[in-house]
């Protein structure tokens, strides 16, 4: 980090920071806790999600020519409620089938990225790198004084990847996101937009964002696809030249 730091302030650095925002639906969330042991149900097919909006906001550093280090915040909480003609037993309670229920889904994440551009050209760019994700998630369930919920806090390595194809001096065609696959579970969460540029400062974007993922072990199984309608807005802020 110090070297970074240091590597910072010599460079030619400028700041930025994206904001994203939308709407989100939910394609699938299956879920049995514990993992071995719990009632295998879905808060899409047998409860109902609530229409819900999200935010998300990254910061960062665009360093030299093809360096880039960012910070995201990405919070995420849908609702669903409903009754499953089941009895549904979950992380040690167990709901009577057809009573009413409440179930919330959280899935907030805290993530650090570098990201290294190895084409840098006219027209098109692409970059690899690596995501440090904090993955802070709960899922709860509760119906008429009833009421649990199992929390995961943990640490996630994924790859980074931004292609990002200039059509012309104002549109271009954005594909990035962060992904990883391992016999423990998956996750992804990679955009597809068409972006405008207003100026070299400030730009914006329309498109598509998936989250998709889970894992499936003992404590745990949970495996959710959520669609993304996403508008953001890049500003770039006046970069910072300093001298060797």
């Amino acid at each position: 980090m110090i070297i970074f730091l240091n590597m910072m302030s010599r460079a030619n650095a400028q700041a930025f920071i994206d904001l994203e925002t939308g709407a989100v639906f939910t394609g699938y969330n299956n879920v049995r806790i514990p993992g071995d042991a719990g009632t295998l149900f879905s808060l899409k097919d047998d409860l109902t999600p609530k229409p819900n909006a999200f935010i998300r906001l990254r910061a960062g550093y665009a360093i030299g020519k093809r360096h880039t280090i960012s910070l995201l915040y990405a919070p995420l909480t849908i609702k669903s409620d409903g009754s499953i003609n089941k009895q549904i037993d979950f992380e040690g309670v167990t709901f009577p089938s057809n009573s009413p229920l409440n179930a919330s889904y959280t899935f907030n994440s805290y993530r650090i990225t570098y990201r290294y551009d190895l084409v840098k050209r006219p027209k098109i760019e692409f970059g690899i790198g690596f995501t440090a994700k904090i993955r802070d998630a709960e899922i709860a369930l509760s119906s008429n004084g009833f009421a649990s919920s199992k929390a995961n806090v943990g640490f996630v390595p994924i790859i980074n990847f931004r292609l990002n194809y200039k059509v012309n001096n104002n549109f271009g065609i954005l594909f990035e996101g962060d992904a990883l696959a391992a016999p423990q579970g998956r996750a992804e969460d990679v955009l597809l937009a068409v972006t405008y540029k207003f100026s070299d400062n400030l730009m914006t974007h329309l498109g598509y964002r998936i989250l998709e993922g889970g894992a499936d072990n003992d404590e745990v199984y949970n495996f959710s696809l959520i669609h993304y309608a996403s508008v953001g807005v890049l500003y770039k802020f006046k970069k910072n030249v300093k001298a060797n």
